[in-house]
């Protein structure tokens, strides 16, 4: 049953024990607000096409108070998305339809995802026929090739995709790769054993050597400050030093 009725009573059961088992979506609602009704059809419409992956619980305010107070719900309606017995997403306020499917797709990993979190070769061709261009599928399989020294086809994979700093980098470095003057091969070596300090030190060397170059070295750099995030140290102190030698 993807849609069920649930009370103070049964909360715990319905909500906080089935959520170790899959995502349970709870709506917070009362009989009197409008927006209550107009936000309902959507959500046990993506309840329903979650097929049975995703539970939504209706909890009645008015009946429930105590379960309502001790979430915090002050306005409705109020949806609030448990996952191992936490809120992990939540929205107040009536949601056109495609914010609705959105929220719940958050919930519920798409077939892509599941392929990609396999691995495997196969699995990663399946979620690109899926999803054509998903870098993180497009990464994986490219890494694949590489290993093979099958660098066009992993050109060819990367090629399709778009918006992403690491699948440039990985594109840059296969060019750059094989280049004699530039003598990458310390550096990639120290990035495929994820010594990443000495990596970076030996790119950003090249950056300021080698202008002709510059863009595509540049390129490495900010896809390996991408897959570190934002707030890595290294990352932060490499962002300055790369600036630097830019300009």
């Amino acid at each position: 049953m993807t849609v069920i009725d649930t009370t103070e009573a049964d909360f715990q059961r319905d909500v906080i024990e089935r959520s170790h088992e899959m995502p349970v979506v709870v709506d917070f609602w009362a009989p009197w607000c409008g927006p209550c009704k107009q936000l309902t059809p959507f959500l046990e419409r993506s309840a329903a096409e979650a097929e049975g992956s995703v539970v939504l619980a209706k909890v009645n305010t008015d009946e429930n108070p105590a379960i309502s107070q001790s979430f915090g719900v002050q306005g409705i309606p109020a949806v609030k998305a448990f996952v191992d017995g936490k809120v992990v997403d939540e929205f107040v306020g009536a949601q056109p339809p495609a914010e609705v499917k959105r929220f719940f797709a958050k919930l519920v990993p798409s077939k892509a995802a599941v392929l990609v979190a396999a691995g495997d070769e196969e699995s990663l061709r399946g979620a690109l026929a899926a999803e054509p261009g998903r870098a993180d599928a497009s990464l994986a399989l490219a890494h694949i090739l590489l290993g093979r020294g099958e660098d066009t086809a992993a050109l060819e994979v990367l090629g399709k995709v778009r918006g992403s700093y690491q699948a440039d980098g990985l594109i840059a470095r296969i060019r750059l790769a094989a280049d004699p003057e530039l003598d990458l091969g310390a550096a990639l070596t120290a990035l495929d054993d994820e010594r990443r300090e000495e990596a970076l030190d030996l790119l950003i060397d090249r950056v300021q050597r080698f202008p002709a170059q510059r863009d595509e070295l540049r390129a490495i750099v900010v896809g390996v400050l991408d897959e570190l995030g934002v707030d890595d140290p290294l990352a932060r102190d490499t962002r300055k030093r790369l600036a630097a030698a830019l300009y």
